[in-house]
Parts: C-alpha cells; structure tokens; sequence
C-alpha cells in the first residue's frame, strides 16, 4: 500500500474509518514477520512488503497520535508516520534478530519528529539538541506536574522544568510562549496601553537587493559545487553524491558493498573528497576576488 493510497483512505472517509480500517489488518507472528522480511530482502517481493507494512500501520497511528497536541493535522502526522514505517521495512535486516516494530518504531518517531520541527509554524524552533528536547519534552512534564493544558509558568516551575531538562529557565518560559499559541496582533500590550503587539514587530522583509544578492550568492556557491564535484574522480563522485546529494543517501555499509571495500575506507574517501571541494571552492573563491 503506497503513501498516497493510505492517505487517500482517510482523506476521502473520517479518520474513525480509517483507524477502523487499519484494525482489520492481522498482526504477523515472529516466523511469518522473518520469512515476508526475508522475501523482501532476497527477491524485492511488493506483497511481502505489503503484509509487512499493512501489518504496523496500527504502530505508526499510534507514534502519530502521541504528536498531536502540538497543532498539526493527525493525517499529516499519520502520513509521515507511515512513510517512516516505509523506510524502516526497507532498511529492516531480519537476519539480526529483533522484530520488526522494534527496529521500526524509532523509523517512525524520527519521521514523525522532523516532520513537527518542520512544519510547526507558529514560530521558528531552534534546531539545536537543547531546543529540540525542550521542544518536545515541555508538555510531558507539564502533565507530570498536573499542569497539562494550562499556559503561563510561574518562576518556580519554570526553573524546575529548566533543571530536569539541563536548560535555561529563560528558554523554559519563552518555549511555554511558543507553545501556548498565537496571541492576537491586534492586542494591547498591556491594559493601559493603546500599543498593539503588532506594532512592536519589526520588519523581516527584504529588500529587492537584498533577495537578489542571495539568489546570486547560491547560484555562485551551486556552481562552484558542481565545478568541485566534476573534479573528482568517479568513485569519489559517486560517494559524495549518494550520501549527501540524494533524497534518499546510502550508508557507509551500503556503499563499502557496492564498492567491495569497508565500511571505514568509504568514511576515509569520503573525508578526502570534501577536502579536495573544500580546497577547489576556496581556491575558486579568491581567483573571483582578485578578478
């Protein structure tokens, strides 16, 4: 079943339907899972991969669900969901010995994580690790505390939150801000005042100039890329492109067996090659200088 067949499903029926729909499909037993895994890795078998997607879709509305107090359609978390489930079946090793919804779950999670980061568009969230456990940890402990549903921290909790996730207690307070939802523009700053919030915002746009002089700029740092790129040698070309270029990168194991060589002497060639476009892009960067 593809993605777009899945999210067919419940965009034409309500999500009751589907989640009903989804709860007919059987669950496997340790050797049925091992030997559809096995057909899939040894003849590419659709139908095996099939069984084997249809059988966690439960798991992947389950990881979905547990997204959604964060304000996104629940069909936009299950569609991700199941491409992360899709991903995992087709990395999934049933030779190493653990089930599939054990290897799959974390597949799922991540999926479903980027996808939040991404499209949640209240704000910007930041992307580093601190930001991102906060982000994502700040209603959990809220309910731990019997706070769930309520918005506002008083210092206190805010600095207790801050300690329990090894973060700034400022970051705790702005994060709840975010997270509490869109406050009107229209709104005064305070009782007393005639200023409006969205009188306080500053102005982001940029100039005509100024979204020239990007453009430019990428087009210089893309041509210089492709320059860097045609002056390595193929296998190099060949690393670099499918691990960092493509939507869906390879792994070093996936590249040592293409290659016939170890895991490590993909990572040492890689290594070298972004040297040598690091050193093509500087060099091409002062000859345009001194032009």
């Amino acid at each position: 079943m593809t993605t777009n067949a899945l999210s067919l499903l419940y965009s034409k029926n309500s999500l009751t339907l589907y989640l009903s729909e989804i709860n007919k499909f059987p669950m496997l037993d340790a050797q049925t899972e091992y030997m559809l895994a096995k057909r899939l890795v040894e003849t590419g078998d659709m139908e095996a991969a099939h069984k084997l997607t249809t059988s966690h879709l439960r798991l992947a509305a389950k990881v979905a669900i547990s997204f959604r107090h964060y304000g996104l359609a629940l069909s936009d978390l299950i569609s991700e969901a199941n491409i992360g489930l899709m991903q995992a079946i087709k990395k999934f090793d049933p030779d190493k010995g653990f089930r599939l919804a054990t290897y799959a779950i974390w597949w799922i999670k991540a999926a479903v994580s980027e996808f939040v980061l991404k499209s949640w568009s209240l704000v910007k969230i930041g992307t580093v690790a601190t930001q991102k456990r906060l982000f994502y940890n700040l209603h959990k402990i809220k309910s731990r505390l019997g706070l769930y549903g309520e918005t506002g921290l008083n210092e206190e909790t805010a600095e207790h939150i801050a300690k329990v996730l090894g973060v700034q207690k400022r970051d705790v307070i702005e994060m709840e801000q975010r997270l509490s939802g869109d406050s009107s523009l229209n709104a005064t700053l305070s009782s007393d005042s005639t200023t409006n919030h969205q009188d306080m915002l500053a102005d982001d746009t940029q100039s005509a100039e100024d979204v020239l002089a990007h453009s430019e700029d990428l087009d210089l740092k893309k041509r210089l890329l492709i320059e860097a790129m045609k002056s390595l040698p193929d296998r190099e070309q060949f690393i670099v492109k499918n691990r960092f270029l493509t939507e869906d990168p390879m792994t070093l194991e996936d590249l040592g067996a293409h290659f016939g060589i170890s895991r490590e002497r993909v990572r040492q060639i890689e290594s070298k090659a972004f040297e040598k476009i690091s050193i093509y892009v500087k060099n091409a960067a002062k000859k345009l200088v001194l032009e």
